[in-house]
């Protein structure tokens, strides 16, 4: 333990992912580590080209790196990875019945193409279809999809999180070397 009482093998997992690389036009940043899931926690912020404001119209994300040396039943391990994943669509592909199942498949998918090995994987994708009424009624329909994922990581926590910022990348229309790629079909500008 360091005198901060910061595990010293922590220490080296949360630099291992502050040296992620990740897209030019995906912006990431460290946030606060929510309090009571863990001791000692890193937490991350991305944003798929923010505006002048900081917010996306494209999609964004949430990253947390836990560790508690007791190891929880659940996470079979003292590591756990705590994602949120959050991207609008075009209401038609909003009401695809298996958009879900493709959020789901993208994340694994992201995971083995990084080689982050991992094991108790869980999750929920959200789909959400609006209409805007009253003065909201110009606004018109809107989708969007919301993964929330956890697992716990085996090896270098560094692909994980470059996995995760695949993931939130994906979701917002912008496939592996899409960097300089225009993106159609952004709708919460729209709603904002």
């Amino acid at each position: 333990m360091t005198t901060s009482g910061h595990d010293d093998s922590f220490a080296a997992l949360e630099s291992r992912v502050r040296e992620a690389e990740f897209r030019d036009d995906f912006v990431v940043r460290e946030i606060p580590s929510p309090q009571g899931l863990a001791p000692q926690a890193l937490a991350l912020s991305g944003d798929v080209r923010p505006d002048e404001s900081g917010d996306s119209p494209y999609g964004t994300g949430r990253f947390v790196l836990l560790h508690d040396p007791d190891e929880p039943g659940a996470w079979h391990g003292p590591l756990r990875i705590v994602s949120f994943a959050q991207a609008p669509f075009e209401p038609e592909i909003g009401t695809d019945p298996l958009l879900a199942d493709v959020t789901w498949s993208w994340l694994i998918d992201a995971l083995d193409s990084r080689g982050a090995e991992h094991h108790s994987a869980s999750g929920t994708a959200t789909k959400i279809l609006s209409t805007g009424f009253g003065s909201l009624a110009g606004e018109g329909n809107g989708a969007q999809i919301e993964l929330r994922a956890s697992w716990s990581p085996v090896g270098d926590p560094r692909a994980h999180v470059e996995a995760w910022a695949e993931l939130v990348c994906m979701l917002a229309g912008l496939p592996p070397g899409s960097e300089k790629i225009a993106v159609f079909g952004a709708r919460k500008a729209e709603r904002d």
